[in-house]
């Protein structure tokens, strides 16, 4: 009787132990995880993670206006991550790079010229690098909930980073402090070489 409880006990939990799926160092909120129906869970702690850089009102396209509206984009990465990019000049599998996006904010406070960023986040995603995904990346935008679904190919973010990004579909161009690193590493991207070396029109 008592073998046949236990039995069912198990049998009871395991559902329960299976619902998500993990990656990485959990425990210092140093990776990553995905519920059973694939969708991703948002890392709780990213704004731990290290800070790659910011960017203020940044557009990839010369016919894009902000009307008045001014965005900063924050870029974090699991600090693991990093530390190999650091000795590789590229990135390994379970990379999670989360990009905040904050309104800009003019004089408030003490401040009386530039902008600051808002308290309230505007949008976030997550770019991770996953080998059991089409691509070996996928992007998430998260809409309030924990979890996002994947967007799907051939959404025009994939396209873009697989022409465009200085290092393995990510926008190293833009992050001050591995630029230089990567191209020490010679780990540039023909792609983004042949973007440097073509004449803006």
């Amino acid at each position: 009787m008592l073998r046949s409880a236990l039995l069912l006990l198990s049998l009871a939990v395991l559902p329960q132990q299976e619902t998500v799926r993990s990656y990485g160092d959990m425990a210092n909120g140093d990776g990553l995880s995905y519920t059973a129906d694939g969708q991703f869970k948002m890392p709780e702690k990213y704004r731990e993670w290290i800070f790659l850089s910011s960017g203020l009102d940044m557009s990839y396209s010369p016919k894009t206006s902000m009307a008045g509206h001014s965005m900063f984009d924050n870029v974090f990465v699991n600090p693991s991550s990093y530390r190999v990019f650091q000795q590789t000049g590229t990135w390994p599998d379970k990379t999670t790079l989360v990009l905040e996006q904050r309104g800009a904010q003019g004089a408030s406070s003490i401040n009386k010229n530039g902008h600051t960023q808002s308290p309230e986040i505007m949008a976030l995603e997550v770019h991770v690098k996953d080998a059991k995904l089409e691509g070996g990346w996928g992007f998430y935008e998260f809409d309030g909930s924990p979890t996002a679904k994947i967007v799907k190919r051939p959404a025009s973010c994939y396209q873009c980073h697989e022409s465009h990004a200085a290092v393995d579909t990510t926008f190293v161009q833009f992050y001050p402090t591995l630029l230089a690193l990567a191209k020490s590493k010679g780990t540039l991207s023909p792609a983004y070489l042949k973007d440097i070396s073509t004449p803006t029109q």
